[in-house]
């Protein structure tokens, strides 16, 4: 069923972003190695862990990784060629390099082999026969202390997706011209209307593709994913999704309680950790250290405030002028104990955020 798969992106290369499309540094900041590791284990990644492998990279992810990580080697692995030949295009276009190009399957230990501080697999494992066998494949290749990003579909986002590729496979609707005439048929105050004018990525081929024409798409609830990764020996760490909470048993009942009153949720994003060490915090003996994808935000001193997605599931503090002339102070690691009382207390949401990560 891989080659199912592999041939559908061979087909269908995804996402399919304009080739010059750039993002910011500081777009990138939940994908910083030395900030994820230190802020999860209270120290620096060592040289053996500064590696990052993207699991199933698609035909972007390499790049925006490259961008927060640079001079950090970076294996992209996926099944297709014509998803690795428009990441390496995309890549190169920006001046992007040190990425290793692989193509190949997680499930084959001689694929991507060696240890990786950091392993991003987003919107890959709802795809596999076997999510769980892909799960430990990548638990075998994180390096202690490595950090593993999981994205998979929630059952209640994609109850509409759903529907619509149920009803595809029994009209025997199998290729994306025959979607695409019905679109421009579709009632706008229908279901499938309805969906369409919510899913931007309905207005490309390969994101048609991928919604409602992929082999195999799997969904999960809240319980669910837990018990997938609870048959592994990783730790959840943190999820990262569109509202979630910063603790991980109360976002778990939040995700419940959301599922229990018919809402949907969003789909799941999830920082995994292998015998990870715990944060530091602001212990005496600790320094902090702005995350270096912000570095190049920071060194703006422009009076005009500096929006940040959120990367992690909340809100992101805005960066005025003001607030950029404090982090700038920690471009080079400050020590705790230099901090005043009113200077601690004013990390907090940047610590948070992860703009700002202490360590030991």
């Amino acid at each position: 069923m891989n080659d199912d798969i592999r041939r559908h992106y061979e087909r269908y290369p995804y996402p399919r972003y304009p080739l010059l499309a750039s993002v910011r540094p500081c777009d990138t900041y939940a994908l910083n190695l030395d900030s994820l590791y230190a802020r999860f284990n209270g120290v620096l990644p060592p040289a053996a862990a500064r590696r990052i492998l993207l699991a199933g990279c698609g035909s972007f992810s390499p790049y925006p990784t490259s961008v927060a990580n640079p001079g950090v080697p970076i294996t992209a692995l996926d099944l297709s060629r014509a998803n690795l030949r428009r990441a390496r295009l995309h890549a190169l276009l920006h001046g992007r390099f040190g990425i290793g190009w692989e193509r190949g399957d997680i499930l084959d230990p001689a694929a991507a082999s060696g240890e990786y501080g950091f392993i991003d697999c987003f919107g890959v494992l709802h795809h596999l026969e076997e999510p769980l066998a892909g799960l430990r494949a990548l638990e075998r290749r994180l390096a202690p202390g490595g950090i593993l990003r999981i994205m998979v579909y929630a059952r209640g986002a994609r109850r509409g997706a759903e529907s619509i590729r149920k009803a595809l496979r029994l009209l025997g609707v199998k290729d994306v011209p025959a979607v695409k005439r019905l679109l421009r048929r579709a009632d706008r105050d229908s279901r499938f209307g309805s969906y369409v004018s919510d899913a931007p990525e309905l207005s490309f081929e390969s994101g048609i593709a991928d919604a409602l024409l992929h082999p195999r798409a799997r969904t999960y609830r809240i319980d669910e994913l837990m018990a997938l990764v609870g048959e592994s020996s990783l730790r959840p760490l943190l999820f990262a999704h569109r509202g979630a909470l910063p603790d991980v048993p109360a976002e778990v009942e939040r995700l419940r309680q959301l599922a229990a009153g018919g809402d949907d949720e969003p789909n799941f994003v999830l920082y995994l950790g292998r015998e990870t060490a715990g944060g530091c915090g602001l212990a005496p003996d600790a320094s902090l250290m702005l995350n270096p994808a912000l570095r190049s935000c920071v060194g703006r001193l422009r009076i005009a405030r500096d929006v940040i997605p959120p990367r992690l599931g909340r809100p992101n503090p805005p960066l005025g002028f003001g607030e950029k002339r404090f982090l700038r102070r920690f471009v080079r690691p400050v020590p705790v104990a230099a901090l005043s009382t009113v200077e601690r207390e004013r990390v907090g949401p940047f610590l948070d955020a992860l703009f700002l990560v202490p360590f030991r």
